[in-house]
């Protein structure tokens, strides 16, 4: 496995921009990933399905009867979204913080809405990353607003169960709207977290078996990655409680059931980060203590073969002194016998290591 060497940077606008602005101001925080903003819209009713791809405006007025899901594809056009929150009486505040890529996942309650934001996360084969992207939502009565960053999302199930009226969302209020939209999320967190530890397991077992340098760049990218993974996932768990907890009409009573189910998946999402930052902390530990035995064994095989040339390089030492009455000189057998001695020690030199368990 060839392991990718250069850091990936996760750039953000400078907050220097809003330096200075008036609270509610809403400024662009974040990279801008799309070239132009896109409006979604889905009316439905329990009888009925209206779904407008490339909408206007004009197409995002509330409805009498139903449900309306407007869902935004870039979130660098201010304006376009300052004109959309106008629609729907969404508080300034709430539009700053839609449009900051930055803002951490939390969850709202106003009087008219609720306010969440979400990480949203993909896993890349190739890269051996995890992509993350911030969507915020805006729900009240009869309507849900969701805003990322990009177009391409977790969201197509949703999408395929109000098209072909399977399941409940078109029985149910927006509030559940808004429940299944969140369930989506934290089904692909389990997605990603799969696939990441997967190829954890993987750099795990090359350390073991075939320690490189490389693995410990990899091993650092992987914590940064967890690290930053672990700051994304943990506010979920007291954004969903703060929504279970709250007594507003918006949030129903046959829909807190499936909260709760959302709040048991994400309890079990964190559970798997801690894991996974557990692992890669001891990956570390074992890429030193695989490198130190596999120095110990080169060690250990250069050891016994300087070992097995002591007593050769004696006898060789004393063969080699220029004294004029070495009776062993002028045997007509002495070099073979000095060959022979020679084998012998070194054959039973090593009898003797094995014997040890040395080899």
């Amino acid at each position: 496995m060839k392991h990718r060497r250069r850091r990936k940077h996760r750039r953000e606008s400078p907050f220097s921009d809003k330096a200075g602005l008036s609270p509610g101001t809403p400024v662009f925080i974040g990279e801008r990933k799309q070239k132009v903003t896109q409006l979604e819209v889905l009316k439905y009713a329990r009888d009925y399905v209206n779904v407008i791809d490339d909408a206007t405006l004009s197409d995002c007025h509330p409805v009498r009867d139903g449900v309306i899901w407007v869902n935004v594809f870039g979130i660098h056009d201010v304006e376009l979204i300052g004109r959309l929150g106008e629609q729907f009486g969404i508080h300034p505040l709430t539009l700053e913080d839609i449009v900051n890529t930055a803002q951490r996942p939390k969850a709202e309650e106003f009087d008219d809405y609720f306010f969440v934001v979400l990480k949203m996360m993909a896993y890349h084969d190739e890269r051996h990353d995890i992509d993350i992207e911030t969507v915020s939502m805006v729900f009240g009565d009869g309507f849900v607003i969701s805003f990322q960053e990009r177009d391409g999302d977790a969201f197509d199930p949703v999408r395929d169960r109000i098209r072909t009226a399977k399941g409940r969302v078109r029985r149910m209020a927006a509030d559940y709207l808004a429940y299944a939209l969140m369930d989506a999320v934290v089904d692909a967190y389990f997605v990603a977290l799969e696939g990441i530890g997967d190829y954890i397991e993987e750099v795990e077992d090359e350390i073991v078996f075939r320690p490189d340098p490389e693995h410990m760049q990899e091993i650092h990218r992987l914590k940064r990655e967890i690290l930053f993974l672990r700051k994304s996932v943990w506010p979920l768990r007291e954004e969903v409680s703060a929504i279970l907890k709250t007594e507003s009409p918006l949030i129903h009573t046959e829909t807190r059931v499936y909260l709760r189910d959302v709040y048991d998946h994400t309890i079990r999402v964190i559970d798997m980060v801690e894991t996974f930052r557990d692992i890669l902390s001891s990956m570390h530990d074992i890429y030193l203590s695989s490198v130190s035995n596999r120095m110990n064994e080169v060690m250990k095989v250069l050891t016994i073969i300087a070992t097995i040339f002591i007593p050769l390089t004696f006898v060789v030492g004393v063969y080699g002194m220029n004294f004029d009455h070495m009776p062993e000189l002028h045997w007509r057998w002495g070099y073979f016998g000095v060959w022979g001695l020679m084998m012998a020690t070194t054959v039973g030199m090593v009898i003797y290591f094995r014997k040890k368990r040395w080899l």
